[in-house]
């Protein structure tokens, strides 16, 4: 599977299902070899990879996260070999627990003990019957993961992990617990505005939902900010780590901190005033810049 060095980590639900494969062709023709979308309460995420591969010639479609909320395991399981056996090498399953409020008031689960959840859902996975036609080669997954266990569940049940909201501090904490040979892909939102008051209010509309959800919140103090810093749409110290504001060459260096603390891949999502309007002209300039 090739995923490049540099992908784009896109929302792309809010458009039709033609204008997704466009927007994801695009991507593809750009130079990038991976895409990562969302499932949260838009649309179910391997409808969605469908799609976006079908209407793809090489480009890797990778999820970040499917929802272990969202179905069972063995669903989850036989939906990605239905996809790696359609798409060799071209789909990358990354699954997560998500979080409390989502799980709990949207979904009507009951979210507890997440990490014993997870534990048991990959078991449940890999003992999943499957009479469909196989994948050409064994299906790999991603867990997201921020904090030590989930870190070290993802090293021991998964191909490695993929990380979001987090600075290039913490991939170099989770290269350490992942060891040398897993998959470490972060994401890193960006804004190519070199206002600061301009870029951090774009940053601060994308960070304000994140900032309401408690596992995000945790993570971010253990890595040394503090509730001052996460308060009234986050600290300007916060806004810069967690966003990458300015030229290219700023999103260079924070591309490359995350690469030099371990990261295998970077996924990039390129941020908008308008939250509903896709970053075609950032994904054109990372791409001449980045790739």
């Amino acid at each position: 599977m090739k995923l490049g060095r540099i992908g784009i980590w896109a929302f792309l639900d809010m458009l039709p299902a033609a204008e997704a494969q466009a927007a994801a062709r695009e991507v593809e023709d750009l130079g990038f070899e991976a895409l990562w979308i969302p499932e949260a309460i838009g649309r179910e995420i391997f409808t969605s990879s469908a799609i976006l591969l079908a209407g793809t010639k090489k480009l890797a479609i990778a999820t970040g996260i499917a929802n272990v909320w969202a179905r069972d395991a063995m669903a989850m399981a036989n939906a990605q070999r239905t996809l790696c056996e359609a798409y060799p090498e071209r789909f990358l399953l990354g699954i997560g627990v998500s979080h409390a409020p989502l799980i709990d008031a949207v979904r009507g689960h009951h979210y507890a003990k997440p990490l014993t959840y997870m534990r048991k859902y990959l078991d449940a996975m890999d003992q999943a019957p499957f009479a469909g036609a196989p994948p050409p080669s064994p299906p790999r997954r991603v867990i997201a993961a921020l904090h030590p266990k989930m870190l070290e569940l993802a090293r021991e049940k998964s191909w490695g992990s993929h990380p979001y909201f987090v600075p290039p501090e913490h991939t170099a904490r989770a290269r350490k617990a992942l060891g040398a040979d897993r998959l470490l892909a972060p994401e890193q939102a960006v804004v190519l505005e070199t206002d600061p008051a301009k870029a951090r209010a774009i940053a601060r509309q994308h960070m304000a939902i994140y900032l309401g959800l408690p596992n995000y919140c945790r993570n971010l103090l253990t890595l040394g900010f503090t509730q001052e810093d996460l308060a009234s749409g986050g600290s300007d110290r916060l806004v810069d780590a967690i966003v990458a504001w300015g030229d290219v060459e700023t999103v260079r260096a924070r591309v490359k901190a995350h690469h030099d603390a371990g990261a295998d891949h970077v996924c990039l999502q390129a941020l908008e005033a308008n939250m509903a309007e896709l970053p075609r002209g950032q994904w054109r300039q990372l791409a001449k810049a980045l790739l």
